[in-house]
């Protein structure tokens, strides 16, 4: 077997890439499409287009789209799901600049 390859680690390793087309994220989530476009138009994810126009998610995107369907699934309605999730993701990254900040103070 040859050896592998030293460049830089492959784009799928990267949770930002949009590596997934509508049909397999929908079914990845055990959703439907509908589902995914709903979300899309509450603005809680905004998938990348492809050159011929298709939806493409990334990881990052299906795990925030995975949080508002325990959500929907729990009875929480749809608008109110997306509201929640992008209330922790803010949530999430202020304790995240907030204990930067405090580390940081610490070592001044």
């Amino acid at each position: 077997m040859p050896p592998r390859s030293s460049r830089p680690a492959d784009k799928f390793d990267d949770d930002d890439y949009p590596a997934y087309t509508m049909g397999r994220a929908a079914e990845m989530l055990g959703a439907t499409p509908a589902f995914l476009r709903a979300l899309g138009e509450h603005r809680l994810i905004t998938p990348l287009r492809s050159e011929g126009g298709h939806r493409r998610y990334s990881r990052y995107q299906l795990r925030i789209a995975a949080r508002a369907r325990e959500l929907v699934d729990s009875g929480t309605p749809i608008e109110a799901a997306c509201r929640i999730v992008i209330l922790e993701d803010q949530l999430e990254e202020a304790q995240r600049i907030n204990e930067e900040l405090r580390t940081r103070g610490a070592t001044s």
